[in-house]
């Protein structure tokens, strides 16, 4: 069993509207917008991450906005739901809050004895708020949301599966644990990890594939501290059978690419260098940042990529 992962990094998502998925995560969700880059393999589209002040790892929620593509269909063998964490007794504000906002999909829930607070992404993405009284991380306190209510960080990923075993046991050997079940849903967790620390398991044998598009989840990564702790998992990973990307440098960290038996894209990801790297901390996410291959683009990408603020 691996002891190197230390929880969630980050989600990556897919968008149709750049404008419209930057207003949901800095304005409704009071989230910080940290880059403002673009897609390594298609720089005409943005690559946008919200997290924290700092973009910790564990708190990066992250979207490629393609203006043409079609809706996703939601079904297995995808992350159906990306869980934030608030503090306790906050949900009554945040389900004001988005009612005053027009959000769609809530619900009120409980799951493993924890409330919830079920809501929709502007594309119909699966989100949902629980309440976290041991959450001690810091939020973005410049946003648009007050510190007492803000956003901590990620929860949880819930993966939904026609046979949740062999994703299960990759999950162990990654360092994860069983710690509950819920009716179909498996919790599993690492221990003295980085905070977003669960992953949940529910299997649908009966449910259709689901087909990836505006509003699906394009893959989930998990948190190392460094280079040295990732090769150490690509090696692991590969002499149990699976087939690793190279590491691929993503600018402000780096990263390797694997599918696992359930179809859900995993990456594992290191939380060097970070999002300063770039930019001064006062200013993440305030300038178009372009990856080294595409700077001769930047004249063309800035007329052309769309505003995302007046």
């Amino acid at each position: 069993m691996l002891d190197q992962i230390k929880g969630l990094h980050h989600v990556t998502s897919m968008a149709r509207d750049a404008r419209q998925n930057n207003e949901f995560f800095t304005k409704k969700l009071g989230l910080r917008r940290v880059k403002k880059t673009v897609n390594f393999d298609a720089p005409d589209v943005y690559h946008l991450y919200y997290a924290d002040e700092f973009g910790t790892p564990g708190s990066v929620m992250t979207y490629f906005p393609f203006p043409n593509i079609g809706k996703g269909r939601h079904g297995v063998g995808e992350v159906g739901t990306t869980v934030y964490s608030v503090p306790e007794g906050t949900l009554a504000y945040w389900e004001k809050r988005f009612a005053d906002e027009g959000v769609a999909g809530l619900s009120r829930q409980e799951s493993f004895g924890e409330k919830r607070l079920g809501f929709a992404g502007p594309d119909g993405d699966g989100f949902a708020l629980v309440e976290n009284k041991a959450d001690i991380r810091t939020p973005w306190a410049k946003g648009d949301v007050p510190s007492d209510e803000a956003i901590r960080g990620f929860h949880s990923v819930s993966l939904r599966l026609k046979d949740g075993g062999a994703t299960e046991e990759l999950l162990r050997f990654m360092g994860y644990e069983e710690v509950d079940t819920s009716g179909t849903v498996k919790r599993l967790a690492v221990k003295d990890g980085n905070g977003a620390n669960i992953v949940d398991i529910e299997s649908l044998p009966g449910a259709a594939f689901a087909d990836l598009g505006a509003g699906s989840v394009h893959h989930v990564a998990f948190a190392v501290e460094d280079r040295a702790k990732q090769l150490e998992v690509r090696k692991a990973l590969i002499d149990t059978g699976y087939q690793v990307t190279p590491v691929i440098d993503r600018d402000y960290f780096w990263a390797i690419y694997f599918r696992t038996p359930g179809g859900v894209l995993f990456e594992v990801a290191t939380n060097e260098p970070g999002f300063d790297r770039d930019e001064d901390t006062a200013h993440l996410g305030e300038a178009l940042k372009l990856p080294s291959q595409h700077q001769h683009l930047r004249p063309y990408l800035e007329q052309h990529l769309q505003k995302l603020e007046d």
